[in-house]
């Protein structure tokens, strides 16, 4: 009970509340505010900028509202960005509903709707161009609300958060919304620092409880338990810290489970428990009420049938899918367990996914760190006739993809693969990545948002992207490729990934499942499921247009400055401190190892020291092995006649093909253009094969102008195959026929030299060699790493400011900077590459000043544009394909000269170089722009029409940074018609 005091503060407090604007803001909803929302709010309403770190789903973007509700009590502007597109039409939608469509506009750079309206909903770039450019659209600006602003830790989007944050008026208020991270203290300081008074409001509770549990064989069991052995919620309401990883699950690697399993796992039973229960409404997992909605084993967590029968169909093995009485292991009576490390066989895909649906998991998030992996799912799906969906959520969906898909020509549906979407999406899955058509993304998070689609196949960016409500959150494996090697999952990936199980508003809880494979490790699983650790760490960087933009506006110190405000900077100045620390660790660490290198015999580190000139020579000679191999094959390809058919050596080109055309007057070539057994042209220089190719025959071809036509390649591709008949290993016959340069190690009088003098070294004969050379090992090794972080030490303060010195003695030398004496200008060139906001900018605009794209056609220029933007995947495969265009070909080995002698003159000063064109898809782009439909495009190319639409956009964006342009202008105006047509017209519009 308490005090009248008491009493009247607490009304006082709520009458101040109610007469304020946060309190008329509130009256919106129908619910009160969480802590951690009144907290952020209050802060905007003092007049403070504001950081609000919370979890996945627990509403920070409420903080972001009420900015804008505070904007428009004030009769101030307010914008709201968004790190991608979608994002922002989604947010644009959400505020029209609320505001009224003629109070918001949207700036994406390729959507411009009401841009001087009193709300604008912009992607960052725009926001980032506009600050640049000083538009008059930032009079009277209040507010900025940056959504997912650990977007700025992003390789190649980051640096522009931080150029918004830098350059924005400290007058404007700033409203920074992230995910939970670990650091959000040290990136409130640096807002503190850059923005002024800002306030920090960080909260790690999730919303909705969070339950773990891992698919082990046919057993959903829960990866938490206490000392009862009862679930354990691990995040949420109701999460304890007293938690134990299930001793079930830590038992199954080295023996079997018992026949009964104590009960505690999904036990494959017939059922439809879940499939048509509620979100939200149904029991708790765990407590008093059966072991929850993990299991299906005791107490009844399902909801009745609505369909009046089962309409999955049946395992495409034989046999009905889920039937009868088994061992727990299994699905069909036997043990399938792997007996290498102990675990019962992994679950097929449609097992766990029936699983879950019994469970009353779905829908479910399914997370697969491939879009190859991804289809496949889908495919593997549909082949074991898996059926989520009632007759009643057919028809709705049907209604659906009708009325969505309508846009799309019959003569696209193939290349699209729009039958089998459509099949999948109405049994109740569908795969979801960045390959996929944009419109097709935004049908499957409108049928899954409605809860039609139950089940999404998905690569990790949908982490990072729309709101897509999922009860469960699938994990196939906890290793992905990262863009260099295959490595674990880390705690915040791990975060990010399962944050979106269970959303606020409708579920009760949510559920991360990980499947169990080889070599699977409880106690990692557990450690990864209970560090909620995501550090932010910036991306910031100066780049060319950067330079530019800021010595526009500043003198060379005041820009050398604004770079070091940058967050960059701030976490290099910080780790300087850590990194001394590191450095007499490493220090006293090499002395000890000095002292152990106690050899009786002789010098161990002259041995060793032997040792590595071995080595170092022996790669030298395999470097030029390499180098005769690359001349041998350069003369075997010019040698080639048309008709040839070859056997290529190595990698994703092994195979055979047939020679169409030899160019032999191209950069780096020469070039031979080729079709393949499937009928595909391809095109190979001498860099793309590790070894020579071997001529094991010659066929008769077609003109070459009626290759052009598919069924002319299919036909030719059928009599190659024929001629192939008792050839099915190329690598055998290259070895056979071609073979490699032979080796010189055997022969090389410094190597010989230098393997003598190892024999003859006192070391050499000591019977304790190979212990001693660990220790010498050691002792390198940590040397190594002692000289890496002095070098890091040397090179952390000011670095950012040492960089743009660096970046801007370059652009004097090529011209687009001026001046002396710490004031320099940019020239006219220099003002033209303020205008390009690209990855490339430096390269593009030397192409644009030295004339290497004038005189194209908009086709042309299209291709070449597309180059000058792409970057290809890891597993694109194959040369690029030749454009049978003079005036193309040219402009785009005017590029390639452009992009080396640019990459020379930037490792002259130090700085890292640009990536060269990459001319992979301009073909597509170039016969898109001739006027050829989706398909014909497409053809042949194995690009997935996302990847092209998305692409295309890239291509759009920079043609139009080219329309003012005095030489290019009017052709690049051209150029954007005809590529804006179409399916990716109708994706730019949407």
């Amino acid at each position: 009970m308490t005090s009248p005091s008491e009493q009247y503060a607490a009304w006082a407090a709520q009458r101040r509340l109610d007469a304020s604007e946060l309190g008329r803001f509130t009256g919106r909803f129908p619910f009160a505010l969480d802590p951690f929302q009144l907290e952020g709010c209050q802060e905007l309403e003092s007049g403070r900028s504001v950081l609000v770190a919370a979890p996945t789903g627990a509403g920070k973007t409420v903080v972001g509202e009420f900015a804008v509700h505070l904007a428009l009590a004030q009769g101030r502007k307010v914008f709201y960005t968004a790190p991608i597109k979608a994002l922002s039409n989604q947010k644009h939608g959400e505020l029209s509903e609320w505001l009224g469509a003629e109070r918001v506009g949207l700036l994406t750079g390729d959507t411009s709707v009401r841009p001087d309206a009193e709300v604008v909903v912009m992607t960052t770039e725009v926001l980032r161009n506009m600050l640049y450019a000083d538009s008059p659209l930032l009079e009277g600006l209040g507010f900025v609300v940056m959504d997912e602003v650990h977007y700025l830790a992003d390789r190649l989007r980051g640096p522009v958060w931080e150029e918004v944050i830098i350059h924005l008026d400290r007058a404007v208020q700033l409203v920074a919304l992230s995910a939970t991270v670990s650091n959000a203290e040290e990136f409130g300081a640096w807002l503190q620092e850059v923005r002024g008074d800002t306030g920090i409001v960080v909260s790690e509770t999730r919303p909705v409880p969070l339950w773990q549990h891992v698919v082990v064989g046919d057993e959903l069991l829960d990866l938490f338990v206490d000392d009862a052995g009862e679930p354990v919620v691990s995040h949420g309401p109701g999460a304890r810290s007293d938690r134990l990883v299930n001793p079930q699950i830590q038992q199954i690697a080295s023996v079997s489970l018992p026949a009964d399993g104590g009960g505690r796992g999904y036990s494959g039973r017939r059922g439809t428990s879940g499939r048509h229960r509620p979100r939200g409404s149904g029991q708790r997992h765990g407590g008093g009420r059966g072991r929850g909605a993990g299991r299906g084993g005791r107490g009844d967590h399902r909801g009745s049938d609505h369909r009046g029968g089962d309409h999955r169909g049946g395992d495409p093995r034989g046999g009905e899918h889920r039937g009868g009485d088994r061992d727990r292991y299994s699905r069909d009576g036997r043990d399938h367990r792997d007996h290498r490390g102990g675990l019962p066989r992994p679950a097929r895909r449609t097992e766990v996914i029936s699983m879950l649906d019994d469970a009353a998991l779905l829908p479910a998030i399914v997370f697969i760190f491939s879009r190859a992996g991804c289809e496949a799912a889908v495919r593997q799906c549909a082949q074991g006739r898996l059926r989520l969906t009632s007759e009643d959520e057919r028809l709705r969906i049907r209604r659906v993809l009708d009325e969505r898909l309508s846009t799309i020509g019959i003569e696209d549906e193939e290349v699209l693969g729009i039958h089998a979407f459509r099949r999948a999406a109405l049994d109740g899955y569908a795969a979801h990545h960045a390959g996929i058509l944009p419109l097709l993304k935004t049908v499957v998070e409108e049928l899954f948002a409605a809860g039609l689609v139950k089940v999404v196949f998905a690569t990790e960016t949908l982490a990072l992207g729309i709101n897509m409500p999922a009860r469960s959150v699938v994990l196939e494996k906890l290793v992905k490729f990262n863009g260099v090697e295959h490595a674990d999952l880390t705690p915040g990936e791990y975060t990010q990934l399962t944050g979106r199980a269970g959303r606020r508003g409708i579920d009760t809880e949510g559920h991360a499942v990980v499947l169990a494979g080889p070599r699977f490790d409880a106690s990692g699983v557990a450690a990864l499921a209970s560090r909620r650790t995501y550090p932010l760490r910036s991306a910031f960087r100066p780049t060319a247009n950067m330079a530019v933009n800021l010595l526009e506006r500043f003198d060379l110190s005041r820009a050398r400055e604004t770079l070091e405000t940058s967050f960059a900077q701030f976490q290099a100045d910080r780790s300087v401190v850590g990194l001394a620390r590191r450095a007499r660790e490493l220090e006293d660490t090499a002395a000890s190892y000095r002292e152990a290198l106690d050899c009786d015999r002789g010098d161990l580190l002259g041995y060793a020291a032997l040792r590595d000139r071995i080595a170092d020579r022996e790669k030298v000679l395999s470097r030029h092995r390499a180098e005769r191999d690359r001349d041998r094959t350069a003369g075997i390809l010019k040698g080639l006649r048309r008709g040839e058919i070859l056997a290529l050596p190595g990698g994703k080109r092994r195979g055979y093909a047939v020679v169409l055309d030899v160019d032999t007057a191209v950069l780096g070539g020469p070039q031979v253009q080729l079709l393949d057994t499937e009928g595909r042209r391809r095109t190979i220089r001498p860099s793309d094969l590790p070894s020579s190719p071997a001529v094991i025959d010659a066929m008769k071809l077609p003109r070459a102008e009626t290759l052009s036509a598919a069924k002319v390649r299919r036909d030719t591709a059928a009599a190659l195959r024929q001629h192939l008949a008792g050839h099915d290993d190329a690598r055998a016959d290259v070895r056979r026929r071609a073979g490699r340069v032979p080796s010189t190690a055997a022969t090389d009088e410094t190597l010989i030299a230098l393997k003598a003098e190892l024999a003859e070294h006192p070391c050499a004969q000591c019977p304790d060699l190979e212990a001693h050379l660990r220790w010498v090992h050691r002792h390198e090794s940590t040397r190594k790493e002692l000289a890496s972080v002095h070098r890091r030490i040397e090179g952390r303060t000011s670095s950012l400011a040492r960089e743009l010195d660096r970046l801007t003695a370059l652009l004097e030398e090529l011209g687009y900077l001026e001046g002396a004496d710490g004031q320099l200008v940019p020239t006219e060139r220099g003002l033209r590459l303020r205008r390009i906001f690209s990855d490339r900018d430096l390269m593009i605009a030397e192409c644009i000043e030295h004339g290497a794209w004038a005189g194209l056609d908009a086709a042309g220029l299209a291709a070449v544009v597309s180059a000058a933007v792409h970057e290809s995947r890891r597993d694109d495969g194959g040369a690029p394909e030749i454009i049978v265009d003079a005036a193309v070909d040219a402009a785009l080995e005017a590029t390639a000269r452009t992009a080396q002698q640019l990459q020379a003159a930037q490792t002259r000063h130090g700085i890292d170089a640009t990536p060269p064109p990459d001319p992979a898809v301009a073909a597509t782009v170039h016969r898109w722009a001739r006027g050829v439909h989706l398909a014909g495009a497409l053809e042949g190319t194995g690009m997935p029409a996302g990847d092209f639409v998305r692409h295309c956009r890239q291509v759009i964006d920079l043609l139009d940074q080219l329309t003012v342009d005095e030489q290019l202008g009017d052709v690049a105006r051209s150029a954007i018609l005809a590529v804006r047509r179409g399916l990716v017209a109708q994706e730019i519009d949407r």
